[in-house]
């Protein structure tokens, strides 16, 4: 029986891992390339604006932790939308508010106004372009899931290793008005082009799973489906705190140690460079031990490589410390995409995927912020790592949790099975 949502008018059923479901994966892959803009280029920018509208650190670091909080509200938006209608149309509508936003940030005459433009307009539309593209592209994938969902968000990592250097090269040559003005000018155009692609593919994936797969957990976790939930809302709000630290403030913590906001740029490119193979690995890993177990494993190394923050800030060290934190902990954030795909029913994806990314958004916000706070009150970074590290402490217990949870219930019911067979 084919338990597929229903198809779209002139729509016709695609087989799950296609020819079909690559191409689509490769358009969603560039989306989320184009899109993930949105992310980093404030972090590049952060000195630069902070200089310009002569504002505290964490002023500067509004637009970031109001990008990050507007970006996971709209990706439940977003991703409800693209459940009920695709995703071309959510993702065109981003496409243009991308532009639109980078257009009027570009006019801004002080941080407030600056930070609606980047931190409102242009996130909610780059949301568009992340969690619901995840979720969709996870139900045209069964073999190949987790490997589909890793390949897909390394799109936004692919936008962190090529934006910041092409962003901090036109800020010194032209200005970052003028910077704003053309990625605004360029979103415009790519965004919604690659989203009529989408729109044009035929057909939502089978699923061949019986009815109650797509209304009960597949998964038994010995939890009720809100505890887990909530367990997931609560991780990923702690591990995005732990991750903020160096992702948003890499820039400005160059610049402070003088090595210069150059430096910094290379050193956050190299960070996302290196989490694409994280998050694609962490799809190979997935497919063969489960997201939960997945998951656990990108967290414990990613609060390794934070207490190398603590213990290196030499120039080579910090190259080489951004490097191993952009490797280890790059396959977070999809692994609670497959954990979701793993507990819940696949027609909720878009709206639970959603959720659960605007919590590690939530901790994103909140741990770029704090940092640039602690920074102003201590003049230092040192407790805005320290405290990174402890929130990625709290992560690891939580998810360890759940993973202990899931390995008793699974055992309890392969007891019974073996108890009912006898």
């Amino acid at each position: 029986m084919n338990m597929s949502r229903p198809l779209e008018p002139g729509q016709s059923a695609v087989a799950p891992d296609s020819r079909q479901s690559w191409m689509r994966l490769a358009i969603c892959i560039a989306l989320c390339a184009i899109g993930g803009v949105g992310m980093w280029s404030p972090v590049v920018a952060l000195p630069t604006v902070q200089a310009d509208f002569g504002v505290a650190r964490a002023w500067a670091s509004t637009p970031f932790t109001v990008g990050m909080l507007v970006f996971g509200l709209g990706g439940m938006w977003m991703g409800r939308w693209a459940d009920r209608a695709g995703v071309a149309k959510p993702a065109i509508l981003g496409g243009v508010l991308v532009g639109l936003g980078y257009i009027a940030s570009a006019f801004a005459p002080n941080i407030v106004a600056f930070t609606f433009a980047q931190g409102v307009i242009v996130a909610f539309g780059a949301s568009a372009t992340f969690g619901p593209l995840v979720a969709d592209i996870s139900h045209w994938f069964e073999r190949r899931r987790g490997l589909a969902v890793g390949l897909c968000a390394a799109g936004n990592y692919v936008a962190g290793a090529v934006w910041p250097p092409i962003v901090q090269h036109f800020i010194a040559a032209d200005g970052w008005r003028a910077t704003q003005a053309g990625v605004g000018a360029f979103c415009l155009v790519a965004i919604p082009a690659l989203a009529l692609l989408l729109r044009r593919q035929s057909g939502a994936p089978h699923t061949h799973a019986p009815q109650i797969a797509l209304d009960q957990p597949p998964v038994p976790d010995g939890m009720s489906r809100r505890a887990v939930e909530a367990l997931l809302l609560a991780a990923g709000v702690a591990c995005c705190i732990a991750m903020a630290m160096p992702q948003a403030h890499i820039v400005a913590y160059c610049a402070d140690l003088g090595y210069g906001p150059a430096r910094g740029a290379e050193m956050l490119a190299l960070m996302m460079g290196l989490g694409i193979f994280s998050r694609v690995g962490s799809g190979f890993l997935a497919d063969r031990i489960g997201g939960v177990a997945t998951l656990l494993v990108g967290s414990f190394l990613q609060g390794l490589a934070l207490l190398l923050y603590l213990m290196f800030d030499g120039l080579v060290a910090l190259y080489v410390v951004s490097g191993l934190f952009g490797l280890f902990q790059g396959g977070i954030t999809p692994s609670y995409a497959i954990v979701v795909r793993e507990s819940f029913s696949p027609r909720e994806a878009g709206e639970r995927v959603g959720r659960v990314f605007m919590a590690t958004l939530v901790g994103m916000a909140l741990g770029g912020w704090a940092s640039g706070a602690i920074f102003d009150l201590t003049g230092s970074y040192r407790l805005a790592f320290l405290n990174g590290l402890v929130w990625n402490l709290v992560n690891v217990a939580l998810i360890a949790f759940l993973l202990t949870r899931r390995w008793r219930a699974g055992g309890q019911a392969a007891s019974s099975s073996g108890t009912v067979a006898a």
